[in-house]
């Protein structure tokens, strides 16, 4: 059974930087296209970022762009979502998954597997 698991969340000013990462288990995101989304209370679930299965493709939020960059590190078998210049409206449950095929893809409903997500919280 495949297995996310994020970290990385915490609290933070605006302004500042945060590297939220996802060690997956009983999969590979070499093989397999991952991604980003983040859900604040009383939101839905909102697409931040996703990368194909060989990195050569990837794909952002119109909220995040150029804020947020998704990586892959194979050898350690994890997603990386770097986020710089955060803001307030940043803040949410982050949350990583991993869809079953090679190409990116910016809904929810086309993801197999989900982390339990982890919290970024930016304060003014």
């Amino acid at each position: 059974q495949v297995r996310l698991v994020e970290s990385g969340g915490g609290l933070v000013q605006a302004g500042g930087s945060l590297r939220l990462s996802c060690a997956v288990f009983g999969g590979t995101v070499s093989t397999n296209a991952m991604g980003w989304f983040r859900q604040a209370p009383g939101k839905e679930r909102e697409f931040a970022a996703a990368i194909n299965w060989n990195g050569d493709s990837t794909y952002y939020g119109d909220s995040v762009k150029g804020r947020f960059t998704i990586s892959r590190d194979n050898a350690k078998n994890t997603v990386h979502l770097q986020m710089t210049s955060l803001k307030p409206e940043d803040t949410a449950v982050y949350y990583c998954a991993l869809r079953l095929g090679r190409g990116a893809a910016i809904t929810t409903d086309l993801y197999g597997y989900w982390g339990q997500g982890t919290q970024v919280t930016v304060s003014s």
